[in-house]
């Protein structure tokens, strides 16, 4: 009967060793979990700056030089949002004219193709790219030439 004595009390502190492992592999897990939701909500937020960049780009296509090999147009580190962690950077470059565009009259119309290179930045070393082609229609001749219209239109309102 004497081998028996503190078993009990070997039985209660290894149950209480294990409870404790469980409790603290738990909170680790909430922890590592909670890292993980908050690295998600910053990539998401560095691809909402990336899409403002190429958004802001297309609005800004005309600064672009339609030399064929010139350097891009560079716009770095504008902030996104009131917080202004979020930034943008870009870069738009005029890839080449394509001629004989289906369904127009030859000759009158050219389709100038662009490439915007966006990259969004956000807490936490967040990085997101996105690279955007854009097709415009002009006028041949850089877009100055007078192509006159064609139909009627839709008139005004009640004809």
């Amino acid at each position: 009967m004497n081998t028996e004595r503190g078993a009990a009390l070997v039985i209660g502190l290894v149950l209480l060793l294990i409870l404790t492992l469980l409790a603290v592999t738990g909170m680790n897990t909430a922890t590592t979990e909670l890292v993980m939701a908050g690295n998600e909500q910053y990539r998401r937020a560095a691809a909402m700056a990336a899409a403002a960049g190429i958004e802001e780009a297309i609005a800004d296509i005309g600064a672009v030089p339609t030399v064929p090999g010139a350097a891009p147009t560079q716009v770095l580190d504008v902030p996104v949002g009131t917080s202004g962690v979020d930034r943008f950077s870009t870069a738009s470059r005029y890839v080449g004219e394509e001629t004989g565009l289906p369904q127009s009259s030859v000759d009158r119309f050219v389709g100038l193709h662009y490439e915007i290179d966006s990259t969004g930045t956000s807490l936490r070393n967040a990085r997101d790219r996105q690279v955007q082609g854009l097709f415009i229609v002009a006028g041949a001749g850089g877009g100055g030439g007078n192509v006159g219209q064609i139909g009627t239109g839709l008139g005004a309102l009640g004809e």
